[in-house]
């Protein structure tokens, strides 16, 4: 016996075979594309990326801290010279407010100030003057001048740069014979003035300047220092600046190292108007009262007084009927129309048959269906439901409410037939 493969019986229609979907779309961005729209952001990083750097440059690539610190181990700050002098015996006490100054000064001993953003006044400079043997002013500003040393002024930035020999008979300056302050270092002038109380300029630096300013003629030694760079961790070991310092802070056995802050300000109110306002406002705003004033007398006396008159004036209801109906056509206010003439028609229905004013619609449609032997559903779709659709269905329900009236009024009292209370044609 022989077995041969069977045949299928049935063909594969190939119509019922669908055709294969194209490829849909892709969705999904491509790498180009995502790179494209996110140029402006890598753009923006990279400039944040070069901010930070610049900034990062610029301080050196560590916090500066606070300039001509006692404690600050940075460029800007004297931490180097403070130890020193600690290690020499001097006792170095840090005050950032005049009332601590107060209660660790002496009295005799040496006080150095250094205020960049001129906290103190003129007061509080005299008071220091009073409260230390020495006072070391640091980049002095206008009010310390003022007050501490009149004939000095401030000149600007050196003219030289280098090293500056000290050129005056001061000691501390002779000892240290020469000092070297940074390029364009603030410096300090001295006025024509009498010679024996003059202040003593030191290390100058062309063009009538000094770099370090002394004065003994209020009975405190005044040593005014133009330059900060001669204090600083970066530039103490400069030629003679170490020396320098040191004979200046160190010539007492007490220093108080004196950095205001804005507890030094005055406490004072907040400026009135007045302060804050230029001084032709004021009359400016009287002014305007005053034309203010004269303008409301001119208008009212020109005016005069206002007079009330009664005016009879009778206006027929019929009259206010048609208007308010020409309204209503006008804005094809069709319902409207329709229920300004329900609503007086239940009243008068509700009326006539007995009802109090309280009485509902329902129970209106009640007793007007009762008396006349209509069915309730076409009483209550003619006074409620029914809704004009055209401005003749609306005549026709008009008209069936004035024949609904009468009606009612038929069966309540047959024998008086009272007009409806509508205008008959």
């Amino acid at each position: 016996m022989t077995m041969t493969d069977s045949a299928p019986t049935t063909a594969p229609d190939q119509s019922s075979v669908a055709d294969p979907a194209p490829d849909a779309p892709a969705i999904s961005s491509s790498p180009r594309q995502v790179a494209r729209r996110s140029v402006g952001w890598i753009v923006l990083a990279i400039i944040a990326v070069l901010v930070a750097a610049i900034g990062l440059l610029a301080t050196g690539g560590h916090n500066q801290g606070t300039p001509l610190g006692a404690a600050n181990p940075a460029p800007a700050g004297a931490k180097a010279l403070v130890e020193v002098l600690r290690q020499q015996g001097v006792d170095v006490k840090t005050a950032s407010t005049i009332a601590q100054v107060r209660e660790l000064a002496p009295g005799d001993g040496t006080i150095l100030v250094y205020d960049p953003q001129g906290y103190l006044d003129e007061n509080r400079y005299t008071e220091l003057q009073t409260r230390a043997s020495t006072l070391v002013v640091v980049d002095p500003g206008f009010a310390a001048l003022h007050s501490l040393a009149p004939a000095a002024h401030n000149a600007g930035t050196a003219t030289r740069t280098g090293a500056l020999a000290a050129s005056c008979s001061v000691l501390a300056a002779n000892r240290a014979q020469t000092i070297e302050p940074t390029a364009k270092s603030p410096v300090l002038r001295i006025s024509a003035g009498d010679a024996g109380t003059a202040p003593t300029g030191c290390f100058p630096t062309g063009d009538g300047g000094f770099a370090f300013v002394s004065d003994t003629a209020s009975g405190t030694t005044l040593q005014l220092i133009g330059s900060t760079s001669v204090l600083e961790n970066e530039g103490i070991a400069r030629a003679g600046n170490a020396a320098l310092a040191l004979n200046l802070l160190g010539e007492h056995p007490s220093l108080v190292w004196y950095l205001p802050t804005l507890q030094d300000v005055p406490a004072s109110g907040p400026p009135d108007l007045n302060a804050l306002t230029p001084g032709w406002v004021t009359p400016l705003v009287l002014l305007l009262v005053v034309v203010f004033i004269a303008s409301a007398v001119w208008r009212g006396r020109r005016f005069g007084p206002l007079v009330v008159e009664n005016l009879p004036v009778l206006v027929r209801s019929g009259e206010t009927m048609e208007g308010r109906a020409r309204l209503y056509q006008r804005s094809s206010a069709r319902l409207r129309a329709l229920d300004s003439l329900r609503i007086g028609a239940i009243g008068r229905l509700g009326a006539a048959v007995g009802l109090a004013s309280t009485a509902s619609v329902d129970e209106v449609c009640d007793t007007v269906a009762a008396l006349t032997g209509t069915a309730r559903t076409s009483v209550r779709e003619l006074l409620v439901d029914a809704q004009p659709r055209t401005d003749a269905q609306l005549v026709s329900l008009s008209d069936r409410l004035a024949r609904l009236e009468s009606a009612t009024l038929a069966a309540v009292n047959p024998a008086n037939d009272r007009p409806t209370g509508r205008m008959e044609p």
